[in-house]
């Protein structure tokens, strides 16, 4: 592993003489080190925040996610830029918000102009990896993606969406023959991402290999029988924003939910044991987290649902290890880390040049320097409901250590002292004792909004900056199987310059 610049590393020990120390200690971290780290990021669809033993639920049972968090830094107050599937993926792999990539929607094509994370890290001696779920390329669920579309990334076993876990497809390489998982997909994908570990343990070359999961995304019925029976629907405990109304459906829904992620759960424990007998545990950045989170009758939004401004929604797991850097034990950080974020964090740590084309910002001093509750604001949004949230509000918010807060197109939506109140129940806007709270919010609101340049504008002008046509529920249309004839690729009409 390379060590950081000088510059770099002047940069951080000269600000202060606790993160000297800290400085210091990357530093002789990364010289004793032969190579730069790998990094493993385990991505998974739709597991909100709430749902780990770790994390307090009472129900679910991840043991190997527990095991790790005692490991690692946790971010609690991580959360998803634009929580639905593709908008994350993009700015995952850009580093940049999605109105400046035009990636709002789900099934859209994210274009080869794009600087992603894979060539950046390829830039930079890495061997790269992809497994799972890519939902980036907008040529169709089933489609093949082939190398020239996939963003940089080598290794390839893959498809652009699939949640049929026990009959799962995806191609390989450059064969466009479509294969079939064996058995539930997320234990094969897992199994492949193992050997994948081992090819490369004694690599003169580091690797950053990433691992998408399909769940604990729905349908959730379709968990492992065995898991299941874990969970009887009766037994288990909802959050107390879940309306009567909605409790039947919702226990139903979270029994083969929870049992998706004590599946996964297992799979972490896996990779992690792999790491372990190869070892790469200490020189490898291991990542956990997900692309948003899943409301389950909380605020009394159905079961399944997200695109939502509230905390099951917006919030996810999300679990850093490195332990040549951060220790052999884990810690607690309350500032928000979001969408954007993450690449810049990674690069850094990494000791990687961060491109001049990422929007978010570099988070690494709080592993670094080990700043447990430094503040700031995490943009959130929803550009362009669509779908079961397509009567639903466009938002912009911020995610702050300690309050949320939203507007609609109307104004000021929601105001929330997640502190007093975990489970959001009282709306604080326009309660007079709070207003003072809500206008320093709002400004910072504003200023997160004209910083990436977003003027909150009606949801019908970007469908047209962008260039883009919806179907009557208001989404991208997409289809499995052959191509329709009248099919059209849309990706963002506005292109970026590298």
């Amino acid at each position: 592993m390379n060590t950081l610049t000088r510059r770099q590393f002047v940069k951080i020990a000269a600000t202060a003489m606790p993160i000297a120390a800290a400085g210091r200690q990357l530093f002789a971290a990364q010289k004793s080190a032969n190579r730069k780290p790998n990094i493993v990021y385990v991505l998974t669809d739709q597991w909100r925040a709430q749902a780990t033993g770790y994390a307090g639920d009472p129900n679910v049972k991840t043991p190997n996610l527990d095991a790790l968090a005692s490991k690692s830094v946790n971010f609690e107050n991580a959360v998803s830029v634009c929580p639905v599937c593709t908008p994350y993926r993009a700015s995952l792999l850009t580093g940049r918000y999605p109105l400046s990539t035009g990636m709002f929607l789900n099934d859209l094509y994210l274009p080869s102009e794009e600087l992603c994370m894979a060539e950046v890290f390829t830039e930079a001696g890495y061997d790269t990896g992809y497994i799972g779920k890519w939902h980036l390329d907008g040529h169709g669920r089933s489609a093949f993606t082939p190398r020239d579309r996939r963003q940089g990334f080598d290794y390839w076993k893959a498809i652009e969406c699939d949640h049929n876990y026990n009959k799962s497809h995806y191609y390989a390489g450059d064969d466009s023959t479509s294969l079939m998982w064996k058995g539930y997909d997320a234990y094969a994908q897992t199994a492949d991402a193992q050997e994948y570990i081992r090819r490369h343990a004694n690599s003169e070359k580091p690797f950053l290999l990433v691992i998408a999961y399909g769940g604990p995304h729905f349908p959730h019925d379709t968990a492992p029988e065995e898991l299941k029976s874990h969970y009887p629907p009766d037994s288990i405990k909802l959050r107390p924003n879940v309306p009567e109304k909605m409790k039947s459906l919702a226990q139903k829904e979270a029994q083969g939910y929870y049992a998706h992620c004590t599946a996964l759960d297992r799979c972490v424990g896996n990779l992690q044991k792999t790491l372990e007998e190869t070892d790469n545990a200490d020189n490898t950045i291991f990542v956990f987290t997900s692309d948003h989170g899943e409301m389950l009758g909380s605020q009394g939004q159905a079961p399944c649902q997200k695109q939502r401004p509230w905390d099951e929604s917006i919030r996810v797991p999300f679990l850093l290890r490195y332990p040549v850097v951060s220790g052999p034990n884990g810690w607690t950080v309350k500032t928000p880390i979001n969408t954007p974020d993450i690449l810049p964090t990674l690069l850094s740590l990494a000791g990687i040049k961060i491109p001049d084309s990422v929007e978010g910002e570099d988070l690494s001093r709080l592993v670094v320097n080990k700043k447990t509750d430094e503040d700031r604001a995490a943009l959130v949004m929803n550009v362009y409901p669509f779908s079961d949230y397509r009567t639903g509000k466009a938002f912009r918010g911020i995610r702050t250590s300690r309050y949320t807060y939203v507007r609609d197109p109307e104004g000021p939506w929601l105001l929330y002292d997640n502190q007093a109140d975990p489970y959001q129940m009282k709306n604080l806007v326009g309660i007079a004792e709070h207003a003072e709270l809500q206008k320093e919010l709002d400004a910072r609101l504003q200023s997160k909004l004209r910083q990436t340049g977003d003027q909150f504008l009606s949801k019908e002008h970007y469908l047209k900056e962008w260039g883009y046509s919806v179907n009557e529920q208001g989404a991208i249309g997409y289809f499995s199987g052959k191509e329709p004839d009248n099919f059209k690729v849309q990706g963002p009409v506005k292109k970026p310059k590298r």
